[in-house]
């Protein structure tokens, strides 16, 4: 491949996956559910939190950056969206196919979109790559403006202290998210959340303000703006329309944050 924009279409693979209801219970618990909300974390009760399809399909971006799309030292998980086509089963097999979707030319970055589809969830991840820019292709969506009204709810969301430790045993396995020293490396005071932890978290703070259940999530966005660090407490603020923001004390984590729930 030449140049970045020649990887838009391409065919990244298959792979067929098992999961037993150890993992949505581990991924619950990684994202702040509670040990009294049994049908998050009792597998007699279980209902399977939809954004814990994305820990299943973390391989595609994966081996995207693996096959040399771009340097993985310095791109960047720079969106995500999830739809959700059915409800995940407490345990079960899913077979997934992934393609690089369009490419956008920001000029000195490119931003990749990675779709992946299966029965029960479509994702799409955008990684933010640095360097891959300039081939002359289109520039593609703009970072969407700040909203100006007053939000409707507002919600304290407080991140465990071992949050990362337990969310990277789901599959996400960079060492920004446990070793302090590849923290250092990327400019950070000590290991950061995962992303998708941080927006899966704030889908538990949407649902209680909408007073839905939060397994009954069936569209999930949002922009990744800023680091999270386990053991502190963000601010979720949202409005009617089902859209959201979180905001740490150093500013905004994400933005242009969607949740709707069936």
């Amino acid at each position: 491949m030449s140049h970045a924009g020649e990887w838009a279409g391409r065919h990244l693979g298959e792979r067929t996956v098992a999961w037993s209801d150890r993992d949505p219970i581990l991924f619950a618990l990684a994202i702040g559910a509670r040990p009294e909300q049994l049908d998050l974390v009792f597998e007699d009760r279980l209902r399977v939190l939809p954004s814990f399809a994305l820990t299943l399909a973390q391989w595609a971006p994966d081996v995207l950056g693996s096959g040399g799309a771009f340097d993985v030292g310095t791109a960047v998980h720079g969106s995500q969206r999830l739809d959700v086509l059915a409800p995940m089963p407490a345990s079960g097999e899913l077979t997934m196919s992934a393609r690089v979707g369009d490419v956008w030319d920001k000029g000195g970055a490119a931003v990749f979109d990675v779709t992946v589809e299966s029965d029960y969830f479509a994702a799409t991840w955008s990684i933010f790559a640095p360097g891959c820019g300039g081939f002359g292709g289109e520039r593609g969506p703009s970072r969407p403006p700040a909203r100006t009204e007053e939000p409707t709810w507002t919600r304290e969301l407080p991140v465990a202290a071992n949050a990362a430790a337990l969310y990277r045993l789901l599959g996400d396995r960079h060492h920004i998210h446990i070793d302090p020293e590849a923290a250092a490396g990327i400019g950070q005071p000590r290991p950061i959340l995962h992303g998708l932890a941080t927006l899966a978290a704030a889908t538990l703070a949407a649902a209680d303000a909408a007073g839905a259940h939060p397994a009954d999530l069936t569209r999930l966005e949002g922009r990744f703006a800023g680091p999270v660090f386990p053991g502190e407490t963000l601010a979720v603020r949202g409005w009617a329309d089902g859209g959201f923001e979180v905001a740490s004390e150093r500013g905004t984590a994400i933005d242009a944050g969607l949740a709707v729930f069936g």
